[in-house]
């Protein structure tokens, strides 16, 4: 039987072994049931993650200047589910939010398809302004071409999604963009930070840098309470692959039960 920490939470590990945010047994053992953690271990509950996060930077570099209630921002939603804490926040601190789904990423279409329609789901139950543009899956096999491996792939993929939501933001005459991606623990914050400033400044935008990880355990609750489509893996098909592999690893670890 698996012992918790006193407040009945799971320690989380990543792949390099540095300490992350504790999270509800339960969300723990569903984790590594469904072979997306492994069992690190048992007393207390401890489980391992199969990536390394990059944490953002433990000091704030400068404080925020207040937003001027109704300043419009150009939101990039990577998916529904995670656009779900974001939105409201984001109107909290007084941005007048605009939605744009560009994910090239994605695949295979008719998952592509499904994330879309997920996304646009949502904003219309929130009243979110949302406006895309055409799947253009081979814009995203060039930008990645060469550089198929984790983190390379990755900063390809936030640089193509990025600079379109860029150069969206300076057709609408937005002056300030973000994007959902800030919200999740497997995406790369620095790296999101440092590609969103680059196309920022070479459009003549603002990129709005948002830790949005506070929000991560509340989206799948609230995708849930919107139903909408809870993916599975990241979006391309590396990262499919990647998911299968860890899964099949995982299984392999756990003896089969006997009748």
């Amino acid at each position: 039987m698996a012992h918790v920490t006193p407040n009945g939470r799971a320690r989380v590990l990543d792949a390099g072994g540095r300490e992350l945010s504790p999270c509800p047994a339960e969300r723990a053992l569903k984790l590594v049931a469904t072979g997306r953690a492994a069992l690190a271990s048992e007393e207390p509950l401890t489980i391992r993650l199969p990536y390394a996060v990059t944490l953002p930077p433990t000091h704030e570099p400068q404080r925020k200047a207040p937003v001027t209630p109704g300043t419009p921002l150009l939101l990039h939603i990577c998916c529904g589910p995670c656009a779900t804490y974001p939105v409201p926040h984001l109107r909290e601190m007084g941005f007048d939010v605009w939605g744009y789904w560009y994910n090239p990423n994605i695949q295979p279409g008719e998952e592509h398809a499904r994330r879309e329609q997920s996304a646009y789901l949502y904003a219309g139950r929130v009243g979110l302004p949302l406006a895309s543009r055409p799947y253009e899956p081979e814009r995203y096999a060039l930008a990645v071409r060469g550089h198929e491996e984790r983190p390379a792939r990755c900063r390809a993929c936030y640089r193509l999604r990025l600079e379109e939501a860029a150069l969206e933001a300076q057709r609408r005459g937005i002056e300030s963009f973000t994007t959902t991606l800030l919200i999740s623990p497997y995406q790369d914050q620095a790296a999101l930070r440092e590609i969103g400033e680059e196309a920022a400044a070479h459009y003549g935008r603002r990129f709005i840098f948002e830790n949005l990880r506070r929000g991560w355990a509340e989206r799948s609750r609230l995708a849930r309470e919107y139903g909408l489509y809870l993916q599975q893996y990241c979006g391309c098909l590396f990262s499919l692959a990647e998911r299968r592999r860890a899964q099949a690893a995982q299984r392999a670890l756990v003896p089969e039960e006997r009748t």
